[in-house]
This record gives C-alpha cells, structure tokens and sequence, in this order.
C-alpha cells in the first residue's frame, strides 16, 4: 500500500479502512453522500471521519499543509460541521439544528462535510429524522456518522450508508504514537497504551495527566481490597466519588475557557452587571455545562468499568496461564493472589457482572444502586 496522505498519518493501525476511503477520494467525483464509521472506543473513528473529510477537501487529496487541512485539524473550517453532544443523549433539538446546516451550500470547499460523533446516543425517534435527510440528502453534502457498531442504528440508516470498519489498534501502535507525536517517554507511553486498553484518547491522558493515573490506581485498588459486603458498599461510594472528581478534572478547564470567552465576546468582565440579553446567554451556557458534568460523570463511570474489566482478564489470564502479557503490570503481586485465592467461574462471572452493569448504565439506571450491587458481587468467595 501507498504511504497515505499527511492527513492519515495519526490514524493508528486502520489501513483497510484508509486504503477504502483513499479509493473514494482518488475516484474524485460521485462520492457517496453518507458513511458509518464503526469501532470500538478509541478506535479512531471521528479522527478517521475528519481525515477524510480533509482528504476530499484539499486540492492535493490531503496534504495536510494547506489552509483547507489546518483548519479542519483546528475543527475551524467553515464546510466540516461536528455534532458532538454535551449531553448523555444527542436531542433532536440538536440533530434538527445540524440538519438545517447541511443543506447550506459549502463556503469555500467541493463538499460540506457533516460528522455525527457518537450517533448511538441518538434515540430512534432521532434517528428517523436523520434518516430524511439521508434519503433525500442535499447537493455537495456529506454526512459521516460515527458509532461502536452498526447495530447501534437503524437499519433504515444503514442501507443508505458505505460502511467504514475500524478495528482494535495495537497497544504497540498506540504506545508508538504517543512517543512520536506527545514526546511521551517510552516506557510511560507503553503502560499507559495497555492501561488503557488501546483506546487512543485514554492512553494519551494518561500519560499526561498525573491526576487520571492515580485515580484509576484508586479504583483498582479500592475493588481489589473488597472482603465483605461493608467493604463492597464503601469501594461503590469510593468508585461513584472518583468518576465524579475525574469528569470534573476533565470539565473544569474547558468550562473556565468558554466562561472567559462569552464574557469576552459581550464585551463585558465577569464583574460588571450585565443586561438581560447577556445573562439569558450566560444563563444557557452553564445548563450546557451542567449537561456536559453530567455526561463525563457518566463516562467516568464506564471508563472504570471498562479498567475493572480489563482488572479481571488480568485474573482469568493468571488462572488459564495464557502467557499473555497483563493490562495492570503494576498490580501483578496484587492481580496473582486474587487469581490464587478465587476460581475462573468467579473471574468469568464479575467480568459478566460488569458487561450487564455497563449496559444498564445506558438505560440511566441509577449509578448508586448499579455500583453497590456490583461491588457486593465482587466480594472473595471461597473456592470450592
């Protein structure tokens, strides 16, 4: 295969999938007007969407040098619309204001580029209004939907849509990535790629971020010293408070950012009494904000699901004596007595336990009882 484009170069272990939009982009007319990218998490796929939308953009296939690159890079360019939602559902208030973008002719490019970020978030009745615009789609307009798997959308939206399948990257090709790229040091970049299971986004924040590394330390730790139910219950308070103080960590610096540059662009300090106008924009501003806390909370908990997850592989891996290298080697002492003092049925049932619970976390069970059951579950049991 061809060295891909500059633009491609950050899309870590995906060739096939580049090698097909590559096809699309040298074809140079009658692009299909809509695309699914689909993935685990941290595949890659809104990344993968916006290298694309790059590619069919430039004048030299994605170069990633020209302004028409640099400002899809800096998500400033005016035909590349991203839906991103703050909330833990994407409302249809949102998808009718993006569809009411894309019938816009493009500004300055061939092709105005839509991306919906995490599109399983949509509920079906949102779903069905993407679908007409997918049917009946705009001149010049592109829609590409990101999603975990095409299972997570209609089927009336995917028999309308080219399918773009990413697949799990490499622990090496992620760790290899934060080296060249973040300057990260090796041995950080590799721990921290396997901690995070190649999910490309979690590696880099945590080699970055000192805060991230300890509190998913915290968590490990916390589940691995549950004996009783007493204990459970306290580690399930303990989980609950750290996925809270991680979602504020990763809010609280870009709430600061849009606060100064509302304030800004009224022209007014945050000292000053303002108008009836500024206060209803401020006023929305933070109900966005508070949606966004809501979300990362919510994420915060699925991210120590999915550590508590790879926890327990670590576990079964000792007892199968697979060989296979440990997502937690800095827990290994710690991971080799519980894989000594508890069964491979005990392991395969908490790895279970934690699926059902990441599930039922979608439905908005509450967080509380959803963690306290599943921290009771993890109590020692004694082998048989």
């Amino acid at each position: 295969m061809l060295t891909p484009p500059k633009v491609f170069r950050d899309v870590v272990s995906q060739p096939e999938a580049v090698g097909q939009l590559l096809s699309a982009v040298r074809q140079g007319k009658d692009v299909h007007h809509a695309w699914l990218f689909t993935g685990p998490p941290g595949s890659g796929r809104s990344q993968l969407a916006l290298a694309f939308a790059a590619a069919l953009l430039c004048a030299e296939g994605g170069c990633g040098n020209c302004n028409s690159c640099q400002m899809i890079q800096s998500k400033n360019h005016p035909d590349v619309q991203v839906l991103n939602t703050q909330r833990v559902l994407i409302s249809i208030d949102e998808v009718t204001a993006f569809i009411e973008k894309s019938i816009q002719m493009p500004a300055i490019g061939k092709y105005r580029v839509m991306v919906i970020e995490d599109a399983d978030r949509m509920s079906e009745r949102t779903s069905n209004l993407l679908l007409k615009s997918l049917e009946e789609p705009p001149k010049g307009t592109i829609w590409m939907i990101c999603a975990p798997s095409e299972a997570d959308l209609l089927p009336t939206i995917r028999s309308r849509v080219r399918r773009v399948q990413l697949k799990v990257p490499t622990v090496e090709a992620v760790a290899q990535l934060l080296v060249e790229k973040y300057g990260i040091g090796f041995d950080l970049a590799q721990q921290s790629a396997a901690q995070a299971q190649s999910h490309v986004g979690m590696a880099r924040r945590l080699a970055s971020n000192a805060g991230a590394r300890e509190r998913r330390s915290q968590a490990l730790r916390a589940v691995l010293s549950i004996t009783d139910i007493p204990s459970a219950l306290y580690v399930s308070d303990d989980l609950i408070k750290l996925a809270a103080s991680d979602g504020a960590q990763l809010t609280a610096e870009i709430d600061e950012v849009e606060r100064k540059e509302l304030f800004l662009s009224m022209g007014v300090s945050e000292e000053s009494k303002l108008n009836p106008s500024s206060r209803a924009q401020l006023r929305r501003l933070e109900e966005a904000q508070k949606r966004r806390a809501t979300r990362s909370k919510r994420d915060g908990l699925d991210r120590i699901l999915i550590d508590l997850m790879g926890l327990y592989r670590d576990v079964l891996s000792i007892q199968l004596g697979t060989g296979e290298p440990l997502i937690n080697v800095d827990l290994v002492q710690e991971i080799t007595k519980l894989a000594n003092e508890s069964t491979q049925s005990q392991s395969i049932h908490n790895i279970e336990e934690i699926e059902k619970v990441r599930k039922r976390l979608e439905r908005n069970v509450n967080d509380s009882y959803l963690f306290d059951s599943l921290a009771v579950s993890f109590r020692r049991k004694a082998s048989k």
